[in-house]
């Protein structure tokens, strides 16, 4: 009640502004009799004799509410303003077809009696792993293998034990090969010095670099980038569905993705595309660059994805930022069994381009296998890997899948997933459900829980799907809610790619 008298102190005139409004009320009372509520008096005090209209004290508190509510969405910081960007959401904004379009919109009923690709899913797991395997096996199979029953390769630097074996063949009716890695496409290679390299995986570990200090973490990034596709189990396939442990789908998958990439003459597909941490790779550019122009390389136009669109005027200043880059540390070769060839790698290699970190997040992707085994493929591997990238800084597969499609590959050999929900750690992509392409769904009671309730319990969550939006392209999405998804932060990559790949498309096309 003090707050509303120091308020009233303040009104100018109060005499004569309680009568205009008396005067405004009586004349809205003529128009409407239900206004009369709004004239009713009431006293400041109870023994006042000041007394003000009743819509003068409800006014106050809306317009502090109304003010409160703009700042909210005004400012910066507001999550309202991350989940709706310029433009509307990104997941249902259509992007160009000129080179890359949709495989299906919506719902198809499976065709499960047709022929098959030749093609497995590829995944890289430890004993360790086993729940983290059986989630995405689950996942995998509830919203497409369930259909299409294409074959698992699983791949270890050590045995798989009988528990892992018996509860990956209880997940699957798909056929399972397992097999191990052999030294010779997992250990640090022969033209390496041993002591050199820990020393700069430890280095990497102090400096607090994600992951940069794990041994094992630096042995998969390279396995995955330039043998993952020389290992025998691989050799009879012609493409690979990369399966990640502790991964999610949200989607229904009713169509072969493998058939479609043939169909379409597609050589990589991706779902997220995303921003490297920049201490991860500060010296992987400069090798990628001295790669495609030693060998006169001309951009198809993936290349400009990966690379910073620079005001003129800076482009001085890049040039001098690269040539005070820091070199990779010398000493890593060992001399008793012979350098290599490695171009001359210097400043002006990148010819005033700059890295903007942008990469298909690799954890997840479908290509052909023929592309990792060609020579232009495995020519750009061996010049970035005796580079020493991958152990005295923490090269990903992923930037090195990138940056070869870049120099190697154009826009329309590349197909983005859009209608693949997906999550893997906090990071998920999430397309809106097509409106009217929406088919019932098929329940799926998989066998291995014991729980007959949590069975039922799991199937029926998926029963009901998030509701259909205009220009969605998903088949019974229900997406996670406790996070945004990554085209509505601060790091995707989506805006590249969709410069590279005819723009947004215009209203009503």
């Amino acid at each position: 009640m003090g707050l509303l008298q120091d308020v009233t102190r303040r009104l100018p005139t109060p005499k004569g502004s309680l009568e205009k409004f008396d005067d405004l009320s009586r004349r809205a009372e003529r128009i409407s009799p239900r206004l009369a509520f709004f004239r009713r008096r009431i006293r400041i005090k109870g023994n006042s004799s000041i007394s003000i209209p009743l819509g003068i004290v409800l006014l106050f508190p809306c317009l502090v509410i109304i003010l409160i509510l703009v700042l909210f969405v005004r400012h910066p910081d507001s999550q309202g303003m991350m989940m709706m960007p310029a433009g509307g959401p990104p997941s249902i904004l259509k992007i160009s077809e000129k080179y890359d379009k949709v495989f299906a919109t919506g719902c198809l009923d499976p065709p499960v009696d047709k022929p098959r690709a030749n093609a497995a899913f590829v995944v890289l797991a430890r004993n360790k792993e086993l729940d983290g395997v059986l989630q995405s096996i689950k996942s995998i199979e509830r919203h497409f293998n369930r259909w299409f029953h294409y074959p698992y390769v699983f791949l270890n630097d050590g045995d798989f034990n009988s528990t892992f074996k018996e509860a990956v063949l209880n997940h699957t009716s798909a056929p399972v090969e397992w097999g191990k890695i052999t030294p010779d496409l997992w250990d640090f290679p022969e033209w390496a010095e041993p002591a050199v390299v820990k020393e700069g995986i430890q280095k990497q570990g102090d400096a607090a670099i994600m992951y940069g200090g794990m041994e094992s973490y630096h042995h998969m990034c390279r396995f995955y980038s330039g043998f993952f596709y020389k290992h025998e189990l691989l050799q009879k396939y012609e493409w690979y569905w990369r399966l990640e442990p502790e991964i999610k789908y949200f989607c229904d998958i009713t169509y072969d993705p493998f058939i479609h990439m043939i169909r379409e003459n597609k050589t990589y597909g991706f779902t997220i595309a995303v921003k490297e941490l920049k201490e991860t790779v500060p010296n992987i550019f400069r090798y990628a660059s001295a790669y495609k122009r030693t060998n006169n390389i001309t951009s198809q136009g993936l290349w400009e994805m990966f690379v910073e669109k620079p005001e003129e005027d800076e482009t001085k200043l890049l040039k001098d930022d690269h040539k005070s880059k820091t070199p990779l540390p010398q000493g890593i070769l060992n001399s008793e069994r012979g350098t290599g060839a490695l171009p001359d790698i210097d400043s002006d290699s990148m010819e005033g381009e700059t890295y903007n970190m942008c990469h298909f997040w690799s954890n997840f992707e479908i290509a052909k296998l023929d592309w990792f085994r060609s020579k232009e493929y495995n020519d750009f591997f061996e010049m970035m890997d005796r580079s020493g990238g991958f152990w005295m800084e923490r090269w990903g597969d992923a930037p090195i899948h990138s940056l070869a499609a870049g120099a190697l590959l154009g826009p329309s050999d590349i197909h983005y997933f859009r209608d693949f929900g997906y999550r893997h750690t906090t990071i998920q992509h999430c397309p809106a459900n097509a409106p009217a392409r929406q088919l019932p769904r098929i329940p799926y009671l998989e066998t291995t829980t014991e729980d007959e309730k949590k069975r039922l319990e799991e199937d029926e969550y998926w029963a009901s799907p998030d509701p259909p939006r205009e220009n969605g392209v998903g088949c019974r999405c229900k997406c996670d809610t406790d996070i945004v998804d990554v085209e509505g932060k601060q790091g995707s990559c989506l805006a590249e790619w969709v410069d590279v790949a005819g723009g947004w498309s215009s209203p009503g096309s």
